[in-house]
Formats: C-alpha cells, structure tokens, sequence
C-alpha cells in the first residue's frame, strides 16, 4: 500500500482506512498522502470489500481504489536491464504477484502475461506483489508466442521451463545472453505453441528428488540461477 501511495504515475481513486491502520501506515509513508483517506470502522471495509467468513479476502485495516498502471510496449519494456520474465496460462493471482516479486528482487526488466489468461490486478495479486507492482511493468500480451518471437529479434534467448527437461538450468550457461523465461501453469505447463517457440526447454536441478516445485518457487530459482550468469 505504502509503494502505490508513493508511485505518482498511480491514479488513486478512493481510500479507506481505520485509525490503526493509518498510523502504522504513516510510519513507513508519512502524511500527507496524494488522496485524503477515509476513516472507518473495520466492519465497513469488510463491506466494501465483500469480506465474509470463508470469502478468503483479507485486509489490514485497508482498502484502496486505484486505476491499473499503463505498462510500456514490449521493445520499450527492454530497454530496461536484466532478464524477462514470460508466464503462459498461470491464473492463480497469488503465484502471479509472487512472481513479480521475485522479478522485481532478481532485477528482472517486466512480467509478460497473456491478456485474457491471466489474473486482473486485484488486491490478491498486489497483496502477494508486495509493492512490486509498482516497480516492474507487468506487461499484458495478447499472443504469447508471437510475444517470444519479438524477443529473439531483440537478440533475447528464450528458455522455457519444464520439470521432464533432459537439460538442467545452469546459470553460466546464459552468461553474456540476455534471457526470457517461460513459466507455464502447474497442472498443463507450457502450451504447444509456446513450447515450439523457446530456443531451449530446461529443468531445474533438483538433487533431492522433488518431482515438482510451486510455480511461484520454480520461477524464484530459475531466476536465481540465471543470476548466477553475472
């Protein structure tokens, strides 16, 4: 919440909050803030929100209305350093935000997820982002293939991620190469098309003999590794 107040390309629409909140959060982003807050009992965000019991939304005393960020063409999202970060079909907005997160910690240039398979920017996913929001573009593709097409133009090396890969992920491997990588969803993984595109389908080394990983924590150490490029 603190990233989006500070972020001036952020269009904030409404905010609503408790006295308690509005303390803790003045701390870290002190007053005053760019939209003047509405003070209000919990109950009243329970409502706004929709919060129920069993609805699985959670707040901190906190709920802001605010218009998504413009993200930047693909050619103008690499002009920004490291590597890129491709997610074909994961709809979960947990996975997605955490993703984000750990593309914005790894020094990633973007997120690419398709337009019409991937989650809306909702308080789940921004909650899981961890501000990361407002850092990294998260770039919406209508056509995810031709999207990786575009990318080996741009000299990019596209390496897709898959558990039954015969090659293991080895970060030196990739030194001097700019890298996209694709992540697909847990259950189906990287589709046809999008798998036919990469120059390279990898595995995560896994010495312990876990068959599978969280997509969020398999991206997490494939970016990791990728760093160790450098």
């Amino acid at each position: 919440m603190a990233a989006a107040l500070k972020n001036p390309a952020r269009l904030l629409r409404r905010l609503v909050i408790t006295e308690e909140a509005q303390a803790a959060l003045a701390v870290e982003c002190p007053l005053p803030w760019p939209i003047r807050p509405e003070i209000a009992p919990r109950e009243k965000i329970d409502q706004l929100l929709g919060a129920r019991p069993g609805s699985g939304i959670v707040h901190q005393g906190i709920a802001l209305l605010a218009d998504q960020l413009s993200a930047p063409a693909l050619l103008d999202a690499l002009k920004r350093p490291g590597p890129i970060l491709v997610l074909d079909q994961i709809f979960d907005p947990r996975n997605v935000g955490a993703l984000m997160r750990t593309a914005q910690a790894f020094g990633a240039c973007g997120v690419i997820a398709q337009d019409r398979n991937a989650p809306e920017e909702t308080g789940a996913l921004a909650k899981a982002a961890s501000g990361a929001l407002e850092t990294i573009p998260l770039l919406r593709i209508t056509n995810i293939s031709r999207a990786l097409i575009v990318l080996k133009s741009a000299n990019v090396w596209v390496v897709g991620l898959d558990g039954q890969a015969q090659t293991k992920l080895r970060g030196q491997s990739f030194a001097g190469r700019r890298v996209a990588l694709v992540l697909g969803s847990e259950g189906e993984g990287m589709r046809r098309l999008t798998r036919e595109t990469c120059d390279e389908i990898c595995a995560l080394a896994m010495p312990g003999g876990m068959e599978s990983l969280n997509v969020s924590v398999a991206g997490a150490v494939a970016l990791y590794e990728l760093t160790r490029a450098e």
